[in-house]
């Protein structure tokens, strides 16, 4: 047996017959349970803080300028800033998440996100202690973008690492459905409190409920995961670097050896990532400053389409496992440059069902880049690299794209007063991730343990 052969051998496990893995694992729904409970208690309040941008701290923690506009453009800075830490997150979580193990860490990012949170919904509003409001706000967004960038990479890892080869897409899209299902309940929440409190005590008192809440979301996502343990492949990989006795590697380590991949895993996300923002958050605005609709109005338009959205992931994530991971996302990414001259148009009407319709399809969009995107990555990077590879390529990118979209959008629509510009932002966002995922091989069915073994034998190093 050749070197080459005995090193892809050892890879594997040692098993002649691993890296076919097609029965669905015992347990595995826990394990998506699990994920999926960190995940929405982290959309939770990441839709939130979204929302309450658009409707609270614009008013409440920076100064008043008598143009309301000026405070929104405001508080979707502060936005922005929490994805600055993001990367850093991603990066501390992912190293320590290849060497200790993906529970642990996904335990403490959990934690902190819900103590900032709820420390949110206590801080004193500008007019009580002035800059203070706004500085305090930015520490607590750092902190918990920070805890976020190690969210995403832990959960998914932690699905796709005990998922079968060839239902990867599927089991892998459900901690991409707790996005819509944290905005369902943070919207649940709001719409509650919207719309049996009077606005004047929603504003001042009603909002800061909803934060304070997170602490229950949080809790029960934390006694989830205590009921789960890493994948075998992880734990195999754990064993074979502490044979080595060679470092842990890291982020430099990827950018050496999978800058392709880290590449193609941030320009693929641009399509999304605005759309989503723009859908999601900015269209909050757009509806409450150009449409003229109310709060409660608004959100429950959201609900329903945040409910629609929930159903379709695990159904596309299902199709990637049909067709393949590519035909899924590029169809998404081209639908991306068409739905900003269509949906905002909609919106216009004014008319609720054209509305949540323009939401509805805005999001269908966004699950055809969004749910393949988990298994795609997967399937790109090896184990003892992945959470670090996967938390760098998800988490960078915002910084470029998503976490910037709802400003420029709305500063577009001040300059210009129209919504073609944002359209052809959203063209321009589709075109990077249309190039992008051309450049992707296929992964669909791939062994995890078969792209250690083609990462071994590529670095001369335990996979």
């Amino acid at each position: 047996m050749s070197n080459n052969e005995t090193l892809e051998r050892e890879a594997l496990g040692g098993r002649p017959d691993a890296g076919h893995e097609t029965s669905t694992p015992a347990g595995l729904k826990r394990v998506v349970a699990a994920a999926m409970a960190g995940t929405v208690a982290e959309w939770y309040e990441f839709f939130l803080y979204g929302t309450a941008s658009a409707l609270v701290f614009g008013t409440h923690f920076f100064r008043q300028t008598g143009n309301p506009v000026d405070g929104v453009i405001a508080a979707f800075a502060l936005y922005a800033v929490g994805f600055a830490a993001r990367p850093i997150g991603g990066l501390v979580f992912g190293h320590f998440g290849d060497r200790i193990g993906r529970k642990a860490l996904l335990q403490l990012s959990l934690v902190v996100v819900g103590i900032t949170t709820f420390l949110m919904g206590c801080l004193p509003t500008f007019d009580v202690i002035g800059y203070w409001a706004p500085a305090l706000l930015v520490t607590l967004r750092l902190i918990q973008g920070f805890a976020f960038g190690g969210e995403w990479g832990g959960a998914i890892i932690l699905v796709s690492e005990h998922s079968p080869d060839n239902r990867r897409g599927f089991w892998a899209s459900w901690p991409q459905a707790g996005v819509p299902m944290g905005n369902l309940v943070a919207t649940l929440v709001l719409l509650g409190l919207s719309s049996t409190l009077p606005e004047e005590a929603f504003l001042s008192w009603g909002w800061r409920v909803a934060f304070w809440f997170s602490a229950v979301v949080v809790l029960i996502g934390y006694w989830i995961r205590t009921k789960v343990d890493d994948a075998p492949i992880f734990k195999e990989a754990q064993a074979r670097q502490a044979a080595s006795q060679e470092a842990q590697p890291g982020v430099l380590h990827v950018l050496r050896y999978h800058w392709r991949a880290v590449l193609i895993g941030i320009g693929a996300r641009f399509a999304e990532n605005i759309l989503y923002y723009l859908v999601v958050t900015f269209s909050i605005t757009y509806l409450k400053l150009v449409v003229e609709m109310d709060t409660s109005r608004i959100l429950l338009l959201m609900f329903g389409a945040h409910f629609l959205h929930f159903c379709m992931i695990p159904l596309v994530g299902l199709l990637s496992d049909i067709v393949g991971r590519k035909p899924v996302y590029l169809t998404g990414a081209v639908l991306t440059a068409f739905w900003g001259f269509v949906g905002f148009p909609m919106m216009d009407t004014g008319n609720d069902w054209i509305v949540m319709a323009a939401i509805t399809l805005g999001l269908a969009i966004e699950s055809l880049t969004y749910a393949p995107y988990s298994a795609l990555m997967t399937e790109m990077f090896p184990t003892n690299v992945r959470y670090t590879a996967l938390s760098l390529c998800y988490q960078f990118a915002p910084i470029l794209a998503g976490s910037l979209a709802p400003l420029i959008a709305l500063s577009l629509l001040q300059k210009f007063d129209s919504s073609t510009p944002i359209a052809l932002y959203l063209v321009g966002a589709a075109v990077i991730s249309i190039v992008a995922v051309s450049f992707a091989k296929e992964t669909r069915g791939k062994s995890l343990r078969e792209v250690d073994a083609e990462s071994a034998l590529r670095t001369n190093a335990p996979a």
